[in-house]
């Protein structure tokens, strides 16, 4: 954009030199004798310079009507960006509180409370799951516990057992139940869960050379009870887990991790993004704390090695649009699983045979679940608010972007017509009118 100042520098020259550019080279020599036509010169320039000035004026104004709209421009794009913030941080705080209170539900619809009752899998049902694998080390843990409860209270080798995978957590919803026992798998499910490495290592020995003694540990159990264990099994040492670090969810009694929400490019949380895994576990309150020597509980060990920062979204077209803000893993409540970046679980849905129970409707709700209830209105309410804000506020931006584009034309069409002022053949032309015959 031209300067005001070079502007009327350049057009002030321009006409200095136009009025030079008319004088008669003989009038130097003869300046007593053209006295007369000084006036005529003089009275040329003065309204030259007037033209100037007025050029000068209106180039200034519409210089200051730009600077004004640009500043309206830049003004309305910081407001829509405070929004956006405050927009995401109630959209974070609505998904957080769901979470809690286990608001997720299947692309179909939610379920009332009289069929999640009914078909809501109790912890019993997961213990007849589990001992249908008879010939597993889970199966024979929970056949000692459930039937020959003297003898596992006096087993050293079960004293340091926290429980099997399937029956340290809860979740609120059948389906959910279904795909994050899917997504981790039978082996996991069935996983053996010790606080300590000693525990491990009670659970099975070794001979002189290293092979495995079948009269010993979780083996000699399985064969005193007529259970023979076949193939491995998996034990997790949850003092050998890399815990989770970070912040947890602010008074929230199940301690759920304050993971950072996926963004897409503008900012926003994908649209159908229901939450992380980890966190849709409900752990029992005694393992919430102090599970590990190190004082962790279980939800920032072992579903945190599990899960990781697996999303949950509402269906699968949502999921894959949201493949750029997916780095763990994700699920959807229609069956979609995505393992981790770039490895996708096709086909159809497939049954494990053991599942997480399912909280029991009514009887399991959070003590706080009424007023969270009331706060996620609350907040909707305000996202609404805002959403509104935000539309006015980007039709003003609009507005002000259409008044500064014509006031730009406006000033480039000027800069070109004023422009003629200092043109040579103008100059020649007035020279030509200008020279006596």
């Amino acid at each position: 954009m031209v300067g005001a100042s070079d502007f009327k520098r350049n057009v002030v020259l321009a006409m200095n030199a136009k009025a030079l550019s008319v004088q008669d080279p003989s009038s130097l020599k003869h300046m007593d004798q053209n006295d007369s036509c000084s006036t005529p010169r003089k009275e040329m320039q003065n309204g030259a310079l007037t033209k100037v000035e007025s050029v000068y004026g209106y180039s200034k104004k519409l210089q200051d009507d730009l600077e004004m709209l640009g500043r309206k421009i830049k003004q309305h794009e910081e407001n829509i960006k405070f929004l956006k913030t405050q927009k995401n941080q109630v959209d974070d705080s609505i998904l957080d509180m769901q979470v809690s209170l286990g608001k997720y539900h299947s692309a179909s619809g939610p379920l009332n409370d009289n069929d999640s009752l009914s078909h809501s899998q109790s912890e019993e049902e997961v213990i007849e799951q589990i001992l249908r694998h008879d010939k597993s080390a889970a199966g024979i843990l929970c056949l000692l516990k459930t039937r020959h409860i003297i003898q596992a209270s006096n087993l050293t080798l079960t004293k340091d057992v926290l429980g099997i995978v399937a029956t340290l957590g809860k979740v609120h919803d059948e389906n959910l139940s279904r795909l994050m026992s899917e997504y981790i798998g039978l082996e996991n499910m069935l996983a053996i869960v010790c606080k300590t490495y000693e525990g491990v290592k009670c659970l099975e020995t070794y001979d002189t050379e290293g092979s495995v003694n079948k009269s010993a540990g979780i083996h000699g159990l399985g064969a005193s009870i007529g259970r023979h264990l076949d193939g491995r099994h998996i034990v997790i040492c949850l003092d050998y887990l890399r815990p989770y670090v970070g912040e947890f969810v602010a008074d929230d009694p199940q301690r759920r991790l304050e993971l950072f929400k996926p963004r897409l490019p503008n900012g926003e949380c994908p649209p159908g993004f229901l939450g992380f895994a980890v966190n849709m576990i409900n752990v029992d309150s005694t393992n919430l704390y102090c599970v590990t020597t190190s004082g962790f509980g279980l939800r920032e060990t072992l579903f945190y090695n599990l899960f990781s920062r697996l999303q949950v979204y509402r269906t699968r077209t949502e999921m894959l649009a949201a493949l750029p803000s997916i780095s763990d893993g994700a699920l959807s409540l229609d069956g979609g699983i995505i393992r981790t970046t770039g490895i996708f679980s096709l086909g159809s849905r497939e049954d494990v045979g053991v599942r997480f129970p399912v909280s029991s409707g009514m009887l399991n709700l959070p003590l706080n679940y009424f007023e969270t209830e009331n706060q996620i209105k609350e907040m909707n309410w305000r996202k609404q608010t805002l959403q509104e804000d935000m539309k006015r506020e980007q039709a003003l931006l609009s507005h002000a972007k259409f008044n500064f584009e014509i006031k730009k034309q406006e000033f480039v069409k000027f800069l070109a017509e004023s422009s003629s002022l200092a043109s040579p053949h103008q100059f020649q032309g007035g020279r030509e009118r200008l020279t006596p015959r």
